[in-house]
This record gives C-alpha cells, structure tokens and sequence, in this order.
C-alpha cells in the first residue's frame, strides 16, 4: 500500500493538478425477486475497478478500468497520464489491491413464497404479488493527491414488496420498501417483514374504495411515513453546491437568507449509522458528517464535494459520491431530513377544516432552477373539520419548493425515514429522505374532482 500511495502523490505532483483521487472498489452482492407466485430472478454478482482523476482548474480527467490488480493500475495510470501529457512512471505491480469481498449465501426463497402465500390468504381481492430482497457489500479505498488513505465498507439489505389489488376490473397498488446499511441479519432483526407486507396490502385494498379527489387549493398534512420525497426533491437537489455553481438552483446566493418557515431546520446527514444514504467516508475520502442546510428557516450551507469547494469556496460537507469506479463523483444528498418538532399529529390535523392528508407519495417532476414542482399522491384522505374522512385518488399536488417551506405552520414529532435510490446526471446511489408529520398551509391540489 506505501508503495502506491507514493507512486500516486509522486504522478499527481509531476502533474501540477489542484486535487486528485484514485479510487479502487470491490464489490459483491445476491439478489432474489417473486412474481406472482415463482421465484423469477436469483442471482449474485461481483465487479472491481480503479478510477483515476485529475483536476486542474475547469479540466478534469478521467481514466477507470475493471479490475484492482497491478495490469488494470498500470492502464489507468498509463491513460491518464497521456491525456494530462506526463510520464506514468513505473506503476507497482501485483495481485489485486483490494479484494472482492465473499458474502455468505442466503435462504430467502422460502421466505419470500411463505410471505406471497400469507399476503394472498389475507385478501380475495389480491391480483399480483412482487416481492424483491437484495443484500450486498461494497469496499472503497480512496488514495488523495496529498497520500492520505481512506477506507469504507459498506453492507446494504433491501426488502421490498408490491400488492395489487382487483375489485370490479379496477386496480390499485400498495407498495412498501425497507433498506439499510446493515447485513440481513440485522435488516431481520430491525423490521418485520408480515407488517410491511400487510401495510402494502392494507394501503392497496384501502385505495380500492377511494373516491376521486376534489380539485382546488387546500391545507395539506403530509404524514412521517411521507418520507421526506418533497424536501429531497422539491429542495435538496437545490442545495447541492453543483447545481448551485451553474445557477441552476432557485438558492444560489441566498445564504443567510430566511427561505423557509421558522419552524423549518433541513439536515443532511451521512453519519448516522444504519440509514441507507450513510457511509463513514464519502467517495472522495472525506468523513461523513452532519450539515445543516436550513436552521429555523434560515439557509446556512449548500451540499459540496471537493471540486466545488475548491472551486466556488464552499465549506466541505463531504457530500462526493458516485456510483461506481466507473464514473467521477458528484455532489449528492445522503439522508436528508427535516428536524421533528412539538407537535402532535392530532393537533396537525385539528388545525384544518378543509384538506387532504398524505400518507405515500409517489413520483414526479422538479425544475431546480424555479423550484416549481408536480407529485403524485399514491395515499391521501381528505380531512373535514379535523378528522380524517373518506381515502381520495387521483391526488396530484402542485407548487414551489421555496413557497412551500414558507407554508410550513407545523412540525410534529413523529420523524420517518424512507429509502430509496437517488438519479443525478446518469448515477445512483442509496439515500434516505425524513421528515415529521408536515402541516402546509393552501397547496394546490389537483383531482378528478370539482365537487
């Protein structure tokens, strides 16, 4: 290992950049889906590979290669060197530098039949049934330009499952998702995998009765079970200082600016052990760590990786990630959440006469440059007077960002989390959203409804 720490400082030097890194990943994982009864995808998979960058000023340079072994070190060095125009020197040489991690076989075909049979025993009404189960390991050493050495593991399980649900030729899904940064094991230990499946038909079978929604602007409570989909998407993205740096963000410039309500604080945190976004390291080699982006409403800090802290002068927050060795890093949420606050949920809801609770959100569309945004609600209730009513669909919810943190008039205490795979510029990677219940005053709802 001092031998390529020295060789990498040695090319990095000879190349006069401002920052460099190489990145070496190992990784291995299994897989296991049910359809409709059978056990339709099992498999497992590995891959390794060394990414090499350079940056100098706005050039940045590239090379990656499969493999960690002394042949695939000796061609990154070899092709990033003639594209910065310097000698690779004599790169070392040897067996792989950093070995495929071997992850124990497990069992959960049985499982996954036992928990497709019980969901379908519970409901006439259940037409499909996906189940999906995933566990991997990934290990990063991160070489800098400065010869500092930086290492991380990473344990991923997911548990997933879909219900659709038929009555009268009409259908209505209910899905749920639990994923951590844990072994099975431990996923095992920390969930129960009936509730979830339960929760996902219960949701299904609820919708089925729904009634259209009706259109207008209104009061919204959005639930902890929410999962922060709004403030990833309608605001973090926004936050992230790349974004930022090509005035594609509705924030840039605004720190120290009031943006949201003072009841509003928005932390990114990829420290905190367990959550699918957290990590000990980011892929650049910086530790993870706590940043508070709003703190009563006031914006304080933007996400950034080393480029654009080095670049626009933004403090480091250690939010460079990438989703493999293959490509460079990016500056990425990792679990993003609102801070809870005091208030209990049934106060939430006693606080409106006319509006709609949400449960689940589903997907949608964000302009980062405005903030203006359009999600769709996979569970909502109206809410009369205080109490939650009848189950409504079609609900689509439309607005601004900025605008609806302004809107926020409570925070319960109830904070959730939910996980989920993160997509920016051709790259993913796992992260999490959370959020207390969240009561936003006159949103606009669309429906399928006037009345």
């Amino acid at each position: 290992m001092d031998s390529l720490r020295d060789y990498w400082s040695s090319l990095c030097s000879r190349s006069e950049i401002v920052l460099g890194d190489l990145y070496l990943q190992s990784s291995s994982g299994h897989h296991m889906t049910l359809d409709d009864g059978r056990l339709e995808d099992i498999g497992s998979s590995s891959s390794s590979g060394i990414g090499a960058r350079l940056l100098r000023g706005e050039e940045t340079i590239y090379a990656s290669r499969n493999g960690t072994d002394g042949n695939a070190l000796k061609t990154v060095m070899e092709e990033i060197s003639t594209l910065r125009g310097c000698g690779a020197g004599r790169a070392p040489e040897g067996d792989s530098l950093l070995a495929i991690p071997v992850l124990p076989s497990v069992a959960m075909g049985d499982e996954l039949i036992r928990l497709d049979r019980k969901i379908r025993s519970l409901s006439s009404k259940v037409a499909q049934v996906s189940l999906a189960f995933s566990s991997s390991e990934k290990n990063v050493l991160i070489i800098r330009e400065d010869g500092s050495v930086c290492r991380d593991k990473r344990r991923y399980s997911m548990y997933s499952v879909n219900v659709v649900a038929e009555k009268d030729g009409y259908l209505q899904t209910g899905s749920r998702v639990v994923a951590q940064m844990t072994d099975i094991d431990g996923l095992l230990r920390k969930h129960d995998l009936d509730e979830i499946a339960s929760e996902a038909l219960r949701t299904a079978e609820t919708m089925l009765e729904a009634t259209l929604c009706p259109a207008g602007a209104m009061d919204v409570v959005f639930a902890g079970e929410a999962g922060g989909t709004m403030i990833h998407e309608a605001c973090g993205h926004g936050m992230e200082a790349d974004i930022v740096e090509k005035d594609f963000s509705v924030y840039r410039g605004r720190i120290g600016e009031t943006i949201a309500s003072p009841s509003v604080t928005i932390v990114d945190d990829g420290s905190i052990p367990g959550l699918y976004g957290s990590f000990e390291v980011d892929d650049e080699g910086t530790p993870s760590r706590r940043n508070v982006l709003v703190d009563k409403g006031v914006l304080k800090a933007y996400m950034t990786d080393r480029q654009t802290s080095e670049r626009v002068g933004f403090p480091l927050t250690g939010n460079g990630r990438r989703s493999s060795y293959r490509v460079p890093p990016q500056v990425r949420m990792s679990n993003t959440f609102v801070e809870p606050g005091e208030i209990a949920m049934d106060e939430l809801l006693g606080a409106v006469d006319n509006g709609l609770l949400v449960r689940q959100m589903g997907g949608g569309e964000v302009n980062p440059t405005s903030g203006d945004f359009v999600f769709h609600v996979t569970e909502g209730y109206l809410v009369k007077r205080g109490k939650v009513t009848v189950p409504v669909r079609g609900a689509i919810l439309t607005g601004n960002g900025p605008d609806v943190l302004r809107r926020v008039v409570g925070v319960g205490t109830d904070l959730r989390f939910l996980p989920g795979m993160c997509g920016k510029g051709g790259q993913s990677v796992p992260v999490t959203d959370g959020q207390p219940a969240l009561l936003v005053e006159n949103i606009t709802v669309g429906g399928s409804s006037t009345d």
